[in-house]
């Protein structure tokens, strides 16, 4: 598999249950543990750092972070706390640097403002991902990789995810998505790739994947059928 993100850009992964999507993303974080085998070929980079064979917090340094999917908040901590966790680990910080941080946070996520003391575990579903990537945004990452953000969502939260996707961007950050609402995440990348088993298939410009008959029916649940409405015979 060869994959790469260019500085600064979104790009999305997309493909089904058992594809490979998630493995991939904890192989770039360095959250995956290896049971058997060996890595024989290939490398895992940030720039002109090697990941692979690192721990999670030496990835974490050199500016790449995961959101992982389901959220994994520290339920019994509360909001504030979980926030402070996220900078666990990393060389020591400015007390500026860190309020910098936390104001990114809640400038992106008024509503984490307002319950720095609740416990996470009584946070709503959309919450808790808001707070999730919060977290991750308090090392502040160079690569944020975005594993099913809009999961288990309302659609006006899966909106408000996509449009904080596009905030963070913005500010110089890239991001690695890989998410099962294939519309939400073409509409936010620039460059796109399809796993099928663990391999590469399609990639290309985003834009470009959604018109293809593949990507249209088998993440876009659209039809092919010809202009006179009837499928090819």
């Amino acid at each position: 598999m060869s994959l790469t993100v260019p500085h600064g850009a979104v790009v999305a992964l997309l493909g089904a249950n058992g594809a490979g999507k998630t493995t991939l993303l904890r192989a770039v974080s360095g959250t995956l543990r290896l049971h058997r085998g060996a890595i024989t070929a290939g490398r895992v980079r940030y720039g002109d750092t090697v990941l692979d064979g690192r721990d999670p917090v030496a990835a974490v340094r050199a500016g790449v972070v995961q959101v992982p999917e389901g959220r994994r908040v520290f339920a019994g901590l509360t909001v504030d706390e979980n926030l402070r966790a996220g900078g666990l680990g990393l060389n020591r910080r400015a007390p500026a640097q860190v309020r910098e941080a936390r104001e990114r946070v809640f400038t992106l996520f008024p509503r984490l403002a307002e319950r720095t003391r609740q416990a996470a575990g009584l946070l709503s579903g959309g919450e808790q991902q808001m707070l999730a990537i919060g977290r991750a945004l308090m090392a502040a990452p160079r690569l944020l990789l975005l594993d099913e953000p809009s999961l288990g969502l309302a659609p006006m939260m899966v909106d408000r995810i996509a449009e904080v996707v596009r905030e963070i961007n913005a500010q110089g950050t890239a991001v690695l998505l890989v998410e099962q609402n294939a519309g939400m995440a073409l509409s936010l990348a620039e460059h796109a790739h399809v796993l099928e088993v663990g391999e590469v298939r399609l990639s290309g410009a985003a834009a470009d994947l959604a018109r293809t008959d593949a990507v249209r029916r088998l993440y876009l649940g659209e039809t092919t059928e010809g202009a006179d409405g009837k499928g090819a015979a």
